[in-house]
């Protein structure tokens, strides 16, 4: 069952469709959610959902795509923090829902999402970056953060020139235009 589950996640016609179609399906998202949306719980799930985005800007402020490695930043407590960034910036739009069970379909879907997307990436940066990267997977988690590091120097990296460049500000802008969209239906049309 797994197996099949992990190669539904990795076939290429599947992914090909969803990466054209992320877009129309995020918005879809939170048109389910504002449906289903509990008011109370609007700034619990804003929250969780800024401390997501914040991760994600720091991770896109410090990380140089495909030109080198990335040891500075979130990249020294944790290897993908962007994904960890990711989880949570969608989690808070799926807590406001209050329901369990689809708080474990997410995190469920969202595990073989990164799993799978994660296993791809590695193959694809030993092969760009070779030993570096070795070393570098050898002695940083995958998932949960070492906040052992927290002392390292480079963990305060942020490059607002490489944020930009990695489209950061376009990522916030998104999730603020969501927000916005779900704050303003709860309060005046629903």
């Amino acid at each position: 069952m797994l197996t099949a589950i992990h190669a539904l996640f990795n076939h290429p016609t599947l992914r090909r469709i969803f990466l054209k179609s992320r877009y129309l399906l995020a918005v879809a998202l939170v048109a389910l959610i504002a449906h289903y949306a509990q008011p109370r719980l609007l700034v619990a799930g804003f929250l969780v959902s800024l401390f997501g985005q914040a991760i994600q800007l720091w991770s896109f402020g410090s990380l140089v795509k495909n030109q080198q490695l990335t040891a500075r930043g979130p990249y020294v407590l944790v290897r993908n923090p962007m994904y960890l960034g990711r989880f949570f910036l969608i989690l808070g739009f799926v807590l406001i829902v209050c329901n369990v069970w689809a708080v474990v379909a997410y995190t469920a879907f969202y595990y073989f999402y990164m799993v799978n997307r994660v296993r791809r990436e590695e193959v694809r940066l030993e092969q760009l970056l070779g030993e570096p990267y070795r070393v570098y997977r050898a002695s940083v988690n995958r998932f949960l953060p070492n906040f052992g590091k927290l002392g390292d120097p480079m963990v305060r990296f942020l490059d607002f020139t490489v944020l930009r460049r990695n489209n950061g500000h376009w990522n916030l802008l998104a999730t603020l235009i969501g927000w916005a969209t779900l704050y303003l239906y709860l309060s005046y049309l629903r």
